[in-house]
């Protein structure tokens, strides 16, 4: 089942660490499959905070994802972001496998 990784930056505290962390990230998805699904994209609120960057990250399972995360060049990565912002990161299943979960939207009548 696919896992994604959203990334989500709300406080960005320092524009210098940014462009370090910019120059680094490349090195850390070099070695495991992913795709980007969103990134540095255009984004429109329609509910509750606004963040100053959103990437969503398309790993084929949960293990890939957490082997990127976990790897050595990531890890090299996150320590100047974490200190030139406030960030979180969120892993969460894919699809269900046979399509989505067997829920049916209705309106009243």
């Amino acid at each position: 089942m696919p896992a994604y990784v959203v990334t989500l930056e709300k406080d960005p505290k320092s524009t210098s660490i940014r462009s370090i962390v910019k120059r680094l990230a490349p090195a850390s998805f070099k070695e495991h499959p992913v795709v980007f699904r969103a990134r540095h994209g255009r984004q429109e609120v329609l509910e509750g905070a606004a963040f100053e960057e959103i990437l969503i990250l398309d790993f084929p399972g949960d293990e890939e994802a957490k082997a990127w995360y976990h790897s050595p060049e990531y890890q090299a990565e996150s320590e100047p972001r974490f200190r030139g912002g406030d960030y979180s990161f969120i892993l969460t299943d894919g699809s269900h496998p046979n399509g989505w979960p067997p829920y049916r939207f209705t309106t009243a009548a």
